[in-house]
């Protein structure tokens, strides 16, 4: 189980990244399975802002075509949005203690760490290294060529395999 961030979804659909080609192996990779994978609105919502926005991408979608996308992503077999629960003020209030520096654009990774901690998913595929301050998840970085796509998850299985 992990979340995927907006900028490694970004970089999967941006073919002038030169992450594209391992983000959307990833993600492709991802799409195709059916092992549990999630998202959240505001990554999908930030994910249309960021691909339509002309001073960002060089080559922006359209937001029809952005949504498309979020629609092929959100149509995956193992595909969910985590959404609040009612335990959600709660956790916010325990990871705004852990945190003490949370301020400005952190707020919105905070919130993603948040739903996160709220449904017992630990793992973030993201490029961005603010999460790292939430001691509670693994942050991994799809592009980095040490982790191949779904090795984590792999690795993962085999190890709660061995300790039986």
């Amino acid at each position: 189980m992990f979340v995927v961030d907006t900028n490694v979804l970004v970089h999967a659909v941006d073919e002038l990244s030169p992450f594209h080609a391992r983000c959307r192996g990833a993600v492709e990779h991802w799409r195709r399975g059916e092992a549990a994978w999630f998202t959240t609105w505001s990554v999908l919502y930030e994910f249309v802002r960021v691909t339509t926005h002309r001073r960002i991408l060089r080559h922006p979608l359209r937001a029809s075509e952005a949504w498309t996308v979020v629609e092929s992503l959100l149509a995956a077999p193992g595909m969910t949005v985590l959404v609040a629960t009612p335990r959600h003020p709660a956790v916010a209030a325990e990871v705004i203690r852990e945190v003490p520096d949370l301020a400005g654009n952190l707020v919105h990774d905070a919130h993603v760490a948040i739903l996160m901690r709220e449904h017992g998913v630990r793992r973030i595929y993201t490029r961005d290294d603010d999460f790292r301050r939430f001691s509670f998840l693994e942050v991994i970085d799809p592009a980095r060529p040490t982790v191949p796509p779904g090795a984590a998850e792999r690795s993962a299985r085999y190890r709660s395999r061995r300790r039986r």
